[in-house]
């Protein structure tokens, strides 16, 4: 039920339509504690319109509202503040999360629309590092999200497939390369390469010119520089899986930036068409002084595309391709301005669903406050961070839990998931620090420590045995009274959470929850065999429930036993 549309109804009449239903509903808060009430509605906003202090028509209006619906309504200063029936209230909550289960929230606010999703991005024959996780945990929880108000997301791997980087490897191999190296361990020894030439071409800048026409012979279709390519897209795409398997991450397609080579000549071709491509010392720009930018370079002097290029060709493609009603790009705040470029560039060729394109920035994350980079050498590689992670899990389950039967599986669970949450809890703006000892302790505001509460959930239900109805239960504990609450703000949470893309409102939520959940355990003795016996385990599944479907929208499994 919508409590704060009881409380808007209930006080329309007594302001003697002062405001509108809808502006009250607005204008209601949320006291600090439970002790303050429920719900408040400050009275300041109609001082001026009323010629009276807010706290007289705090007491008048009180005076006149009927109560029979409440606990009570009382004046707190300029606040009329209403406790609910919390009986009613528990009963409403607890009916509609069993009722529904994992679909608690859902909403059909999206109407199954395309919703393109531009996210993880590695690029080839360079390992998928720590830098790599963020994109991708955030893209793929984003979906969940988007799929449970009624959106059909599609998470497109847009690969780094193209680029001077590969005239740079193939230079780097064909110097040092041995192709028995690379078939043993390929990211490996081509990262070695890579690294190796940026050290060189200090000295021997002649290197870089050598890795230029290695580029121009692939887009030529030059053969060789052909099968070198695509051997290397090859053995790169076998060792991202096994990261993609790891965090249980799957993709609708992975379409790179080599899907857009023949598709970038249109591009060019409707610039020119519409006027809009200036040359700039040899170079082709489009100005966009309208939308206060610095103007956009879209073909070097020698004639070569660029990324903004292949953007342009992926923004069309996916209007055509979609008909989107959102175009996502999850990808790191660093080119927020660059996307703006596209964006601007787009509607100005005429391409109007631009105007739902959204780039989705994220900060930076460093392990030990060090940035990570490919070029210096300096890599944290994903795979072996997850794997220490699952190690790490094992060796605490195995001291804390050394009977549990599925010991390997669990370790998965909360090991990978202890780096996935860790990362979605921080709003994705910001720059996060990486520990991997801080990521998996038990208690705190982490992954480990929500998944062990609704471990705990379960735990009391299996020893309970008692088969639970979807409605009627009576749960007046006081100590219930705020995890009750919490779990009616779940649908709401899911919204702020879509509305935002922002994983991290969900994940704070389930900490919270679990904290009052564990505080509610402490004080009440969930299993006594009494006339409340079922109203309580109606809680603790009701928890389970919500802590289960939170974990699912950030990619985070719930393990049955820890």
């Amino acid at each position: 039920m919508d409590y704060k549309q009881q409380v808007a109804d209930a006080l329309t009449a007594p302001l003697d339509g002062t405001l509108t239903t809808e502006k009250i509903k607005d204008l209601i808060e949320t006291p600090k504690t439970s002790k303050m009430g429920d719900l408040a509605f400050p009275t300041f906003t109609l001082a001026k319109s009323m010629h009276r202090a807010p706290n007289d028509i705090a007491a008048e209006v009180v005076e006149k509202i009927d109560q029979s619906q409440f606990e009570k309504v009382v004046q707190a200063g300029p606040y009329i503040n209403f406790f609910l029936d919390k009986s009613a209230y528990a009963n409403d909550v607890m009916s509609a999360i069993l009722s529904q289960g994992s679909h608690y929230g859902d909403y059909d606010e999206g109407h199954g629309g395309n919703v393109p999703i531009d996210m993880s991005s590695p690029n080839i024959a360079k390992p998928m590092s720590m830098g790599h996780l963020r994109s991708t945990v955030i893209g793929n929880s984003i979906a969940n999200l988007l799929t449970k108000r009624g959106y059909h997301p599609i998470k497109d791997n847009h690969l780094g497939d193209w680029g001077t980087q590969f005239g740079k490897l193939i230079t780097a191999y064909k110097k040092w390369g041995n192709e028995a190296d690379v078939r043993k361990d390929p990211i490996t020894n081509l990262v070695a390469y890579y690294v190796k030439f940026h050290k060189e071409d200090v000295e021997h800048p002649e290197l870089d010119d050598e890795a230029r026409e290695w580029f121009k012979k692939l887009e030529d279709g030059d053969e060789e520089a052909n099968r070198l390519w695509k051997w290397f897209s090859e053995v790169s795409l076998k060792e991202f899986q096994k990261v993609y398997d790891l965090l249980g991450v799957k993709f609708d397609m992975y379409n790179g930036e080599a899907f857009y080579n023949d598709k970038m000549q249109e591009v060019i071709d409707i610039l020119k068409d519409k006027n809009l491509l200036i040359e700039s010392r040899g170079a082709e720009i489009v100005n966009l002084d309208e939308y206060n930018l610095n103007p956009a370079l879209i073909l070097k002097s020698d004639g070569a595309t660029l990324y903004i290029t292949r953007d342009l060709a992926t923004g069309i493609y996916r209007e055509r391709e979609f008909h989107f009603a959102q175009n996502l790009y999850v990808v790191g705040s660093e080119q927020t301005y660059y996307f703006k470029q596209v964006k601007a560039v787009l509607l100005k060729m005429g391409f109007k669903s631009a105007e739902r394109m959204e780039h989705i920035p994220f900060g930076l994350i460093t392990v030990n406050g060090k940035k990570l980079s490919t070029r210096s050498g300096r890599i944290v590689l994903l795979e072996e961070v997850l794997n220490d992670s699952i190690a790490l899990a094992k060796k605490q389950i195995e001291s804390k839990n050394p009977d549990l039967k599925n010991k390997d599986e669990v370790a998965r669970q909360v090991g990978v998931g202890a780096v996935v949450f860790d990362d979605l809890k921080n709003e994705r703006i910001l720059n996060i620090d990486f520990n991997l000892e801080e990521v998996l302790k038990f208690e705190g505001d982490t992954g480990p420590y929500v998944q062990y509460t609704n471990v705990r959930a379960k735990s009391l239900l299996n020893k309970a045995g008692v088969t639970l109805n979807t409605e009627g239960y009576t749960l007046t504990d006081p100590n219930a009274w705020d995890t009750i609450k919490l779990l009616d703000d779940f649908p709401q949470i899911v919204k702020e959470a879509n509305d935002k893309h922002e994983p991290s409102v969900v994940a704070k939520y389930t900490i919270h929850l679990a904290q009052a959940f564990n505080k509610y355990y402490g004080n009440t003795k969930i299993l006594t065999k009494d006339d409340a016996l079922e109203g309580r385990l109606a809680l603790v599944k009701s928890v389970s429930v919500v802590l289960t479907e939170g974990l699912r929208l950030l990619g985070v499994q719930a393990p049955d036993e820890m």
